[in-house]
């Protein structure tokens, strides 16, 4: 059973979600918070599996929230909700800590695999949204002789050439099948991969790595 909490200051958005979860086979809303503070404070108490989390809240936002909620417990995943595709403010919440984020308007049947997805350690169910996401903030892949001035992260030093072109796929946004098509490799290869690549940097997800990734000084703004 996946549990979830809910944060939104919209009380109709808190009771959709919590009949939609309610409907569901194999997941159960635990609690409803109606800001920020209030969703640290219950997923602390109730220990969530997922906290779907809305960024603009009163007092404390959805950001924030998240950073306190993942650094208190690294177990819990959160998924932002967001009106906007791209929501300036996704990027900083997927910095603080977020799994992954999906619109509001998102229909039922992609909130609900959105909800699996972060709860068995996944990003962000949509890829669609992943790529929006990057190109709201200008990001392209650089090839492996990019800039050599550039300061390598030491976990990224430490994948193989192979791990090293994964990462860069899925910097790209690209799904596992589109990584094997393009790198010529089985599906179930390259889940292996992905697989090592996130052990290797420590990430929580993919979308983790996509942030690293940038760090690391393997994606630039575009011109």
């Amino acid at each position: 059973m996946i549990t979830v909490l809910i944060a939104d200051d919209q009380p109709l958005q808190r009771l959709g979600f919590r009949m939609l979860l309610q409907g569901t086979p194999g997941m159960t809303p635990v609690g409803q918070a109606a800001h920020g503070a209030e969703a640290v404070r219950m997923a602390a108490e109730l220990r969530p599996e997922v906290v779907l989390m809305d960024i603009r809240m009163p007092g404390m936002d959805g950001i924030e929230a998240t950073r306190r909620i993942v650094a208190a417990d690294a177990r819990i995943h959160v998924l932002i909700l967001t009106t906007f595709a791209l929501d300036e403010y996704a990027h900083a919440g997927l910095r603080a800590g977020a799994s992954g984020f999906l619109l509001k308007e998102a229909r039922p049947e992609e909130l609900i695999a959105g909800v699996r997805a972060v709860a068995s350690g996944d990003a962000v169910v949509s890829p669609r949204l992943t790529r929006r996401l990057l190109d709201a903030y200008a990001h392209q892949v650089l090839s492996p002789t990019g800039d050599t001035d550039t300061q390598v992260d030491p976990r990224v030093s430490t994948l193989s050439e192979r791990e090293h072109e994964v990462l860069l796929a899925i910097a790209k946004g690209w799904t596992n099948t589109e990584i094997a098509e393009h790198l010529v490799l089985t599906e179930s290869t390259v889940k292996k991969h992905v697989g090592r690549v996130l052990a290797k940097l420590g990430a929580r997800d993919r979308v983790q790595a996509v942030i690293m990734a940038y760090d690391a000084g393997l994606v630039r703004p575009r011109a």
